[in-house]
């Protein structure tokens, strides 16, 4: 199957975009890209540094900026940040170079997801749940404006919702090539 625009991935930290991103491009024989590490790698420090020593507007910013150029290269799977999708812009750009797939997951998953890692720098409050759970409420209506939506499910693996992913994206047209049957 050959793919025709970049897949980017959306959705809340947790809900598995950079696993199922990495399954998915292998799937398709395309680069897996995490729009977070070219930020990182551009800044030449982490998030968590970026955003302690320059804001989340700054972030924000440069994150637009490496989004533009990696969906103006080849097409590839995109792995995005939880934030990315909530700007206007960003999801102009998307839509117009891209096609967007929202991977949901209920807020108990993705707790149960991040609540042991500490490179979530949104969520370095005193109560990281609360956090967790004002960000997906401020979050899922935005993300509901993307091309695809997938249910990420506890019981699924990761083999599983990349399967549900390319279902998904076969319906939607112009994002395969018409030759390009699954072997």
């Amino acid at each position: 199957m050959s793919l025709n625009k970049t897949v980017v991935l959306v959705g809340m930290m947790g809900s598995g975009k950079t696993a199922v991103g990495k399954a998915l491009a292998a799937e398709l024989h395309v680069a897996f890209k995490d729009s977070d590490q070219e930020i990182s790698l551009a800044a030449n420090r982490s998030i968590a540094e970026i955003f302690e020593r320059d804001g989340e507007p700054f972030f924000r910013s440069v994150e637009s900026k490496v989004l533009e150029r990696l969906l103006q290269g080849p097409p590839c799977v995109l792995s995005t940040g939880g934030g990315a999708f909530m700007f206007g812009n960003n999801r102009a750009l998307i839509s117009k170079l891209g096609i967007s797939v929202f991977l949901s997951a209920d807020l108990d998953l993705l707790w149960e997801r991040v609540r042991s890692k500490d490179t979530r720098p949104l969520l370095k409050t005193a109560d990281p749940k609360a956090t967790l759970t004002r960000i997906f409420e401020g979050r899922k209506d935005q993300y509901a404006l993307a091309d695809v939506t997938v249910q990420s499910h506890p019981s699924y693996s990761i083999a599983q919702t990349t399967e549900q992913v390319i279902a998904a994206l076969r319906a939607q047209p112009g994002v395969f090539s018409p030759s390009g049957e699954k072997s």
